[in-house]
C-alpha cells in the first residue's frame, strides 16, 4: 500500500457572528465611567466647595453620554438639574462631554452625601457620589 497518495488537507473553520453582536459587545466593554471629587471635601461653615465628575474610558461619540441631562443632590434635601441644547447626535462626529464641574456653597455645619446623575429621559446612564463634611465656623452653635 502506498502511502504517498494520500494527501492531508489542511482544515479550516470559520466563524460567523453578526455585526450587530460584536458592536454590541465592543460597547459594553468600552461603556464610561463617572467618578465625582469635592474640594475641599471637609470644611468650615460657611464653605464654597468646588465638584468635578468626570467621564473616564470609553468612545468620544459615545451616543448614550451624548448631551444628558445632569442631576446634582447636594444632600441638604436640595437638587439641582441641567440640561443642554445639542445637535443631534451623528456616529464619529458628535463628542461626549468629559467634564462636569460645579462650585456650591453651604451655609449649614454637617455631613452631605452628594450626588450626580447623568440621564437620558428618566433612564439613569450613570451616577457617582462623594462625602462632604461642613464643620461648624466661629460663632456657630455646635451641633
Amino acid at each position: 500500500m502506498a502511502f504517498s497518495a494520500l494527501r492531508v488537507l489542511p482544515l479550516c473553520l470559520v466563524l460567523l457572528i453578526p455585526g450587530d453582536a460584536i458592536d454590541a459587545r465592543e460597547q459594553g466593554a468600552k461603556k464610561p465611567s463617572l467618578s465625582l471629587k469635592a474640594t475641599p471635601s471637609v470644611a468650615f461653615a460657611p464653605a464654597r466647595l468646588t465638584f468635578l465628575a468626570e467621564v473616564k474610558g470609553g468612545p468620544e461619540d459615545y451616543e448614550e453620554f451624548y448631551c444628558p441631562t445632569v442631576e446634582w443632590e447636594w444632600g441638604d434635601l436640595t437638587e439641582s438639574v441641567s440640561e443642554a441644547d445639542c445637535e443631534p447626535y451623528e456616529a464619529g462626529k458628535s463628542a461626549i462631554k468629559r467634564r462636569y464641574t460645579v462650585q456650591r456653597q453651604f451655609k449649614n455645619p454637617g455631613a452631605f452625601k452628594v450626588v450626580i446623575r447623568l440621564k437620558k429621559g428618566s433612564k439613569v446612564i450613570a451616577s457617582a457620589n462623594t462625602s462632604i463634611t461642613i464643620r461648624a465656623g466661629l460663632g456657630d452653635p455646635p451641633r
